[in-house]
């Protein structure tokens, strides 16, 4: 391992299963993060303190199929130091997929266009046993046509005041929503959400208001009404966060990294391991 004159900036893809973790973002008093256990691996591996920054954080038990980091490295490592090397340092919970060594104005967050989520739902009698921490459980059935035809209310820019928690640290309320898709697979429900950002629990508080008209409790209109509000009061129950995976992030041809197809993999036990793959 050789030492650079000058840092260079990494780019890496991750991803993590949250389930026992108190989110993405470090801090004191909540214990383990995603970022403290990536940043513990990283500095290991340079034997110099590394900081990192994310595309977009994650709450407590939401997992990641392809977040984005970038750090500065004050050393030179090779690729395999960077893939492999970092992720048998890591829990198993977390691992790195590739590696792109970018410019110095490339920023993980602020670089990027659009965000994309999938809060996938097991829509059966029986709560799972297996994949409870991979999905959520809605044991009423579920129709996912009305379900989609409803949060299409939600699509382009609007104030999103009745889908932020109320904790919220965002100075607007302000989002472009791309486009929202709910699809029914087998037993499986999944509702795929890319905006430009998201506010804080803005994906499950969609996904909690989605599933009253699912359900039949609310009618496919409410949904407007809900954002017209206003109002987070008068939106549905915040849904939990183990159904949540940060699918991919976009940025600029020219930054040259690797894209993702937002296929869970391993993530989903059968029969979704094939889930994405007629999205």
């Amino acid at each position: 391992m050789s030492h650079s004159p000058v840092a260079e900036r990494i780019a890496l893809g991750i991803e993590y299963f949250g389930h026992g973790f108190k989110g993405w973002q470090r801090q004191p008093s909540a214990k383990p993060s995603v970022q403290e256990e990536i940043e513990i691996a990283l500095s290991r591996i340079a034997n110099s303190p590394i900081q990192v920054t994310c595309a977009g954080r994650t709450d407590a038990g939401v997992h990641a199929v392809h977040q984005v980091i970038h750090f500065d490295s004050p050393v030179y490592r090779n690729d395999n130091s960077w893939v492999r090397g970092v992720s048998s340092q890591l829990p198993d919970q977390i691992g790195v997929k590739w590696i792109k060594r970018v410019s110095g104005d490339f920023h993980a967050r602020f670089s990027a266009s659009a965000r994309r989520y999938r809060y996938v739902i097991d829509n059966s009698p029986v709560a799972p046993v297996i994949n409870k921490y991979g999905v959520t459980w809605h044991f009423q059935p579920l129709n996912a046509q009305n379900m989609h035809e409803a949060g299409q209310a939600l699509l382009g820019e609007n104030d999103f005041t009745s889908f932020r928690a109320k904790q919220c640290q965002s100075n607007s309320p302000m989002r472009n929503i791309h486009h929202l898709m709910v699809r029914r697979i087998g037993q499986l429900v999944v509702i795929d959400v890319k905006a430009n950002a998201f506010l804080h629990h803005m994906i499950r508080n969609i996904a909690g208001v989605l599933c009253e008209v699912g359900d039949g409790r609310r009618p496919k209109e409410w949904v407007a009404d809900v954002l017209a509000a206003k109002d987070r009061s008068q939106a549905g129950v915040t849904a939990p966060p183990h159904g949540l995976y940060f699918v991919n992030v976009d940025y600029d041809e020219e930054h040259g990294l690797p894209k993702q197809d937002g296929d869970l993999g391993p993530l989903i036990v059968s029969p979704a391991n094939h889930l994405f793959s007629a999205l």
